[in-house]
């Protein structure tokens, strides 16, 4: 296939991990980048082989040669210059979550949907073995019928400057990590009958920052009667990044289904048995990245869209709004 042409929006210490280096083991092109600091963008570049620095973002997005805007900006950016991409006519694979709140994420469905591009938020797990193979022990009846998932996702709290505890940056526990556990409960859908919806939803707030959530635990529900439990926080002792998923026969843990290239492991017990598979330390961004070029050069389908992230958005607003907190604000550039 013919290499897919990246611009970047931002020098983000995430942009190294999720796109330039699964770049350089896929053959992609990053042909743009630019940051608010041109420094910046010059050592990102240089460091990662980016072919060339703009003076602004709307200068990566509106450089011909880039075909696709790769989106790490701070959260209550991804949905403004998510929409300025698209308006320019260039497909987005932007990091999660892809809007500030429902509303935003709808805005960018129904852009992308008239513009014709391609919107895909880096939920970059579903496209690892790990995440596969859960699925598929699931779907083969290993474990029979769904009961119950637990997804954790707790980590140690970043510094007390750090753009992720702004309300006003779209930040929270939630937006941050614990979009992953919901995300990863409704992707269970097709095993539990349909969709989880929200039980309920507690958390607390981080200290001198009133509406910005440290920590939210969440119940769920599927159709088939299935529960689901989230809990979320950032400000654990110890990271964990685990999903656990239950049915009549047996039951899978992935000790770290967010960060595979750590740890690749997928814990199997059923009545029967118990064993361990090792599924492989390959990225899951180098994963995410092969899917997202195969959908635009060959329309391979890939298992979440613009509509995907809606419902995302949708069921993080009702955990917000039933743990007593506003969903984040949208904001305008």
């Amino acid at each position: 296939m013919e290499p897919l042409r990246i611009g970047i929006l931002g020098a983000a210490r995430i942009a190294g991990r999720a796109i330039a280096e699964p770049a350089r083991l896929t053959g992609a092109r990053l042909v743009a980048v630019a940051a608010r600091e041109t420094d910046r963008a010059e050592a990102f570049a240089a460091e990662h082989g980016v072919e060339r620095v703009h003076a602004s973002y709307d200068d990566v997005i509106n450089d011909p040669e880039v075909e696709a805007i790769y989106n790490p900006l701070a959260n209550a950016l991804h949905g403004p210059w998510n929409l300025r991409a698209i308006a320019a006519g260039k497909h987005v694979l932007t990091e999660k979550p892809s809007a500030s709140n429902a509303a935003e994420a709808a805005q960018v469905r129904d852009a992308a949907r008239e513009a014709g591009v391609m919107v895909m938020e880096g939920f970059h797990y579903l496209f690892h073995p790990v995440t596969k193979r859960l699925q598929e022990l699931l779907g083969k009846g290993e474990l029979g019928e769904l009961q119950h998932v637990e997804a954790t996702m707790v980590m140690p709290p970043p510094a007390d400057e750090d753009p992720r505890w702004s309300l006003p940056l779209a930040g929270g526990a939630v937006m941050d990590v614990g979009c992953y556990a919901l995300h990863a409960q409704r992707m269970l859908a097709p095993w539990g009958g349909g969709r989880p919806t929200l039980v309920s939803a507690r958390a607390g707030e981080r200290k001198r920052l009133p509406g910005v959530d440290e920590w939210l635990n969440a119940d769920l529900v599927f159709p088939n009667g299935a529960t689901g439990a989230v809990r979320t926080s950032m400000a654990a002792e110890q990271l964990e990044f685990s999903l656990k998923v239950v049915g009549t026969r047996g039951e899978a843990f992935a000790p770290s289904f967010v960060l595979p290239h750590q740890d690749d492991r997928v814990i199997v017990t059923t009545k029967e048995d118990h064993w361990v598979e090792h599924l492989g330390r390959k990225s899951s961004y180098a994963y995410q990245l092969e899917a997202f070029t195969a959908h635009l050069r060959e329309g391979s389908p890939v298992p979440i869209d613009a509509d995907d992230a809606v419902a995302t958005m949708e069921l993080i607003d009702a955990a917000y709004r039933s743990a007593g907190l506003q969903p984040r604000p949208s904001m305008q550039l």
